[in-house]
């Protein structure tokens, strides 16, 4: 079960409930969607998320490291999934 997200731009985790809170009151104070950490625009696109996250494991950020190695996981490519989670543990 899945109980938090992942901010691209600055690589912290938000829980659903905050992430949910956050969403609702720029909704409804028709509040352009930010990072509720970092104050960066929410990407508009999955690429443009792809783009910030391959950002942040440029700048070796552990957080980034270990998300893109699940998703490597996930693809069925092992060998770069442990590269990352390796990269990752060793920061």
């Amino acid at each position: 079960v899945k109980k938090s997200t992942l901010m691209s731009c600055c690589s912290k985790y938000i829980c659903e409930g905050c992430d949910y809170a956050n969403q609702m009151r720029e909704l409804e104070g028709k509040l352009q969607q930010k990072c509720p950490f970092c104050r960066k625009a929410a990407p508009k696109t999955e690429e443009e998320f792809k783009k910030r996250l391959m950002k942040r494991v440029e700048a070796n950020d552990p957080f980034a490291m270990c998300q893109i190695g699940t998703k490597r996981y996930h693809e069925g490519d092992y060998k770069n999934a442990f590269e990352y989670w390796s990269k990752a543990a060793a920061l």
